[in-house]
């Protein structure tokens, strides 16, 4: 019972001192305050992999971007006349579209691993061989005069992204004929950017086009490839053992072995949204890009990212202890005390993400793991003056890590690991805390 005759100032002093209240009340308030730090160490973290996505634009603005290649189309411009609204007559040319019968790609990737700084970049040079066929050019369902076909500025039209990526003249085998390829197009209407020559169509064009040509191209991180035949098929192979294939279509086999991969597409005109041929603009063949990433297996960002998210938790639960402690058996825990604990745990997530950036993520989380509890253990020695309490609190924090490390390693199954681990420590916390007769407190609130 406090001392009547103490002032109003010492017996507040000393309600503040041993109110449960207030001590619940003020770690409450400090881990609010711990979220500061621990959204500063998320935003870190993408900062950092900010700068990692920066290194890569950098070497690729030099080596040469993400390639997709389209075509080849073959365009036969024609004239069509209009009449204006002072029933004047005029022409302008427009543009027929036509893709090939078939079409096969043989594709080698070559990659390598560039640096820039600590961060890594994969690029890749690829040599492609293209093959197949295209059908007549028939104009016959548009209704157009042969007078207003211009055969002779028929052309034919590759698709190349990035176009400083090109390390080889390119020349066309048509029809038994050799035709060498120009940078620029005439129009835009189904490829954007891209290579092109004028070739030899007449007519009276009854027989199949067979062309042949092969690109040097290279790129970074990502090759796709558009199907415009009406059979596309493309055979691709590399050294590069960690592929991901990306895009409309998945291959219809894939091999992935420590030396590498190969993976073939078969896709039919029948499995994407545009005809064999068209006029003018009216389709878009952008979004039937398929291909491979080549990826480099280092997720460290976002496991970090994700371990950050389990902050709250574990700060959490680890006052929880410091807190029963307090409780059971008596101890006074300053919240400085309190406020140093919670900072150690923050620092943890800032180790991880440097230690990580230079190691492998499994041993960076061991090394910071290990720090961090041998930090916070020994310092709750100094306050607990109490060996069991010591390693029950070490003890603790071992669990937590591991549980968050195996929640980490379980991608597909971290919300459940999640909410599973939670529920079991709420119940063990319950149980726990039954023992403790919370008006036993009422005279010192």
């Amino acid at each position: 019972m406090i001392d009547q005759d103490k002032s109003f100032f010492e017996k507040l002093n000393i309600w503040v001192r041993n109110s449960l209240t207030i001590r619940l009340l003020s770690i409450g308030f400090m881990i609010l305050i711990l979220l500061i730090p621990a959204s500063m160490i998320e935003s870190l973290i993408s900062e950092r992999q900010y700068r990692n996505d920066d290194a890569k634009r950098e070497v690729s603005a030099i080596w040469g971007e993400i390639q997709t290649i389209s075509g080849p189309v073959l365009t036969v411009p024609f004239k069509k006349s209009y009449v204006n609204e002072k029933k004047e007559i005029y022409t302008q040319t427009e543009y027929a579209h036509f893709l090939p019968e078939n079409l096969a790609i043989e594709s080698v990737i070559e990659p390598e691993k560039r640096h820039r700084g600590i961060y890594d970049v994969v690029v890749y040079t690829t040599d492609l061989k293209f093959s197949g066929k295209f059908n007549k050019t028939n104009f016959d369902d548009w209704n157009i005069p042969d007078k207003d076909i211009l055969w002779k500025e028929a052309y034919l039209a590759v698709g190349i992204t990035d176009m400083r990526g090109i390390k080889n003249e390119m020349k066309l085998n048509f029809d038994k004929n050799v035709f060498p390829f120009n940078p620029g197009l005439e129009n835009n209407d189904v490829i954007s950017t891209g290579v092109s020559t004028r070739i030899n169509i007449s007519e009276n064009n009854e027989i199949e086009n067979e062309f042949t040509f092969n690109i040097k191209l290279r790129g970074s991180e990502e090759l796709y490839f558009i199907p415009v035949g009406k059979t596309t098929e493309i055979n691709m192979k590399s050294i590069w053992s960690n592929p991901s294939f990306q895009g409309a279509y998945l291959p219809e086999n894939h091999n992935i072995t420590k030396d590498g991969f190969d993976a073939n597409w078969k896709v039919l005109h029948l499995n994407r949204n545009y005809p064999q041929k068209w006029l003018g603009s009216q389709y878009q063949i952008a979004n039937s890009a398929f291909g491979v990433s080549l990826i480099i297996p280092v997720d460290h960002y976002q496991k970090s990212m994700r371990s950050a998210k389990y902050a709250i938790m574990i700060i959490s639960f680890t006052f929880l202890i410091f807190f029963f402690v307090e409780v059971l058996n008596k101890k006074r825990i300053h919240p400085i005390q309190y406020l140093l604990v919670g900072l150690a745990l923050i620092i943890f997530y800032a180790l991880l993400l440097a230690i990580s950036e230079h190691l492998n993520f499994n041993i960076a989380y061991a090394i910071s793991s290990i720090a961090t509890i041998s930090l916070i253990t020994l310092y709750s020695k100094s306050i607990f003056k109490d060996n069991l309490q010591t390693a029950i609190t070490g003890l603790t924090l071992i669990i937590l890590y591991v549980f968050i490390y195996i929640t980490l390693q379980l991608q597909d199954y971290a919300l459940l690991m999640g909410s599973i681990g939670l529920f079991i420590v709420m119940a063990i916390v319950m149980y726990l805390s039954k023992k403790i007769n919370w008006y036993s407190f009422a005279s010192n609130d």
